[in-house]
C-alpha cells in the first residue's frame, strides 16, 4: 500500500508542478556545462549534498549513481555510461566520488542472500547461478576500504582501452554529514600529453 500512496502523491504533485510551470527554472540542455561526469553512490544523503558540495547546478554535470559509486566491470553499465558521456557529451573529466559510512562497505552478502530466500527466491536458482559461474555473494559484496574502492574504480576507468588519454579521471571521498571532499587521486597527474 505504501508504494501506491507514494505513487499517487508523486503523480498529484507532478500535475501541479507541470501546470504551474515549475520546470522552467530547471531547463537546460543535455550537454553538461562543466563537461564532467560523476560516478557516485546512491546514498540518500548525497542526493542534494553532493551537487551542493561540488558547486554544481542543474545542467553542469552528468551524474551516474549506483550502490557504492563503483565501476566494477570494464564493460558494465557504469563504464558504458562514462563512455557515452565522453563520446556523446564531450566530457573531459570523470569524478569517482565515494563516501565515508557507505552502506556497501563491508556489506554482508550472506544476509542479503538469506533475505532473497525469505522473499521466495529458490535456493536452486542461486545454485544454478553459482554453477553457471556467477557467485551471487561475491557479486553483492561491496568493498572493505573506501580508499581502495575509489582507487580501483579510477583504475578501471583510466586504463579502459576506449577512454582517451586526455580525459582526467579523479578519485574523491566525501563526508556524507558535512560534504567535505578529500582528494584521493588527481586525474590530471596521469594524463598523457
Amino acid at each position: 500500500m505504501e508504494n501506491k500512496n507514494n505513487l499517487e502523491k508523486i503523480l498529484i504533485f507532478n500535475r501541479e508542478f507541470v501546470e504551474t510551470k515549475e520546470y522552467e527554472k530547471y531547463q537546460t540542455t543535455k550537454y553538461p556545462e562543466k563537461r564532467i561526469a560523476i560516478i557516485s553512490c546512491m546514498d540518500t544523503r548525497l542526493i542534494e549534498l553532493l551537487p551542493k558540495a561540488m558547486n554544481l547546478k542543474n545542467g553542469d554535470a552528468k551524474i551516474i549513481k549506483n550502490a557504492g559509486g563503483l565501476v566494477i566491470h570494464p564493460f558494465g553499465s557504469a563504464m558504458r555510461s562514462i563512455l557515452i558521456c565522453i563520446y556523446e557529451f564531450n566530457i573531459k573529466e570523470v569524478f569517482i566520488v565515494g563516501h565515508y559510512d557507505c552502506g556497501v562497505s563491508n556489506l554482508n552478502a550472506d544476509k542479503i542472500v538469506q533475505k532473497m530466500e525469505s522473499k521466495g527466491i529458490d535456493i536452486n536458482t542461486l545454485n544454478t547461478l553459482f554453477y553457471s559461474g556467477i557467485n551471487v555473494k561475491e557479486w553483492l559484496h561491496g568493498f572493505d576500504c573506501i580508499e581502495d574502492s575509489v582507487e580501483r574504480s579510477v583504475s578501471v576507468v583510466r586504463n579502459h582501452p576506449l577512454v582517451p588519454k586526455d580525459v582526467a579521471v579523479h578519485g574523491l571521498i566525501m563526508d556524507p554529514l558535512t560534504g567535505e571532499i578529500n582528494l584521493v587521486i588527481n586525474g590530471f597527474d596521469s594524463i598523457k600529453k
